[in-house]
This record gives structure tokens, C-alpha cells and sequence, in this order.
């Protein structure tokens, strides 16, 4: 449906994998964020129906992806860490313009991006793993944020002007790609 601006390099993904333990904690706390992100979304739009359905699958789906990996972190013997704050994502969020209207069509928007970043990056981490369970793992995420990435788009689109919802998301793009180029690689999703 859309295509990120900036591509992240294969050497993130030999970065991210060099403390795989860490990069697992941090893909727990993504997942838990996103889960509560969705039910967020509920609370502040209860009127938009298709929105509310679509979230709902979106929160359980994300919390079964949080409880996996948790499954995977503790057969590792490690145990959860507290979440951190993620400079992408407060980043990014600043991009949210004021105005009701505008405002929900930014977090459309930036729940997309935000996913098809994810949907990238998983998949580099599952091209970067050796053949076994956390590589099949790792691509059915990367498939899952793919689809999520495409969710957020299309809702955007039923609620506002297809041409406004480009123009903005091209804008967002722009944006979303000068947040990657300078933030340095870590063992962590963004």
C-alpha cells in the first residue's frame, strides 16, 4: 500500500542481534505498547464502529504477540525488564497536529508507519536468525505488522479524503525517514 522512505540497513538487524535478550525485552514492551495503544484508540473514538472493531482484534492480537515472546524470553531464563522510554516513538508522535479531526488522522497515519517500520525490521531480524523456531517466529510477526501497517492506512481512508490522507502520510514518511537516519542502532525494535 505504501512504502517507507528510508530502508534500514542490514547491519541494524547484526546490532539488534548482538544482545538478542535485550532486543526480545524491548519487542515485549512494543507489543504490550501497541496492545494498549489499540484500546486507547477505543476509549477516545467509541463512535467510530469500524474503527472500535477493528482495534479490539488489533489489542487481542498484540497481547497474544506480547505473551509469545514473553514464552520466548523466559525459556531463555531471562526475566522482563522495566519498559523504557523509545525515542522513535516520541519522536514521531510529535508530528500529531492539534484539532480533533486532524489529530485522529495523525494517529492513524503514525500507528501505520509506526507498524510498517516494525514490519521492516522484524523482517530483517528473521532474515538475520538462523533456520529454527525464532525465525519461523519472527516472520510470522513480520507478516502480522504488515497487515497492521495496511489496517491503519485503510481506516484513515474511511474516515477522511483519500488525497488528504496520502498527502499527510507522504508528509509523515518524510518525516518518519529523517527520525530513522539519525538515531543510532541499538538492540531494540527502533
Amino acid at each position: 500500500m505504501f512504502e517507507l522512505k528510508y530502508h534500514t540497513p542490514a547491519e541494524w538487524a547484526q546490532v539488534a542481534l548482538s544482545d538478542f535478550d535485550a532486543f526480545l525485552i524491548d519487542h515485549a514492551a512494543a507489543e504490550k505498547k501497541a496492545s494498549g495503544m489499540a484500546m486507547n484508540m477505543i476509549s477516545h473514538y467509541p463512535n467510530r464502529k469500524t474503527m472500535v472493531r477493528a482495534m479490539a482484534d488489533l489489542a487481542i492480537e498484540e497481547l497474544i504477540h506480547f505473551k509469545q515472546v514473553v514464552k520466548i524470553i523466559q525459556a531463555r531464563g531471562v526475566e522482563l525488564g522495566p519498559d523504557s522510554k523509545d525515542a522513535y516513538i516520541n519522536q514521531i508522535r510529535s508530528v500529531f497536529r492539534k484539532g480533533s479531526d486532524v489529530f485522529f488522522m495523525d494517529r492513524l497515519i503514525v500507528a501505520g508507519v509506526i507498524e510498517a517500520r516494525g514490519y521492516e525490521r522484524f523482517s530483517l531480524i528473521a532474515e538475520a536468525l538462523p533456520e529454527g523456531k525464532e525465525k519461523s517466529f519472527y516472520d510470522t510477526i513480520a507478516k502480522s505488522e504488515e497487515k497492521h501497517k495496511n489496517l491503519f492506512i485503510e481506516l484513515a481512508y474511511e474516515y477522511f479524503d483519500k488525497n488528504d490522507v496520502d498527502q499527510r502520510l507522504d508528509e509523515i514518511l518524510n518525516l518518519e525517514a529523517e527520525i530513522c537516519k539519525k538515531l543510532p542502532f541499538r538492540t531494540a525494535l527502533h
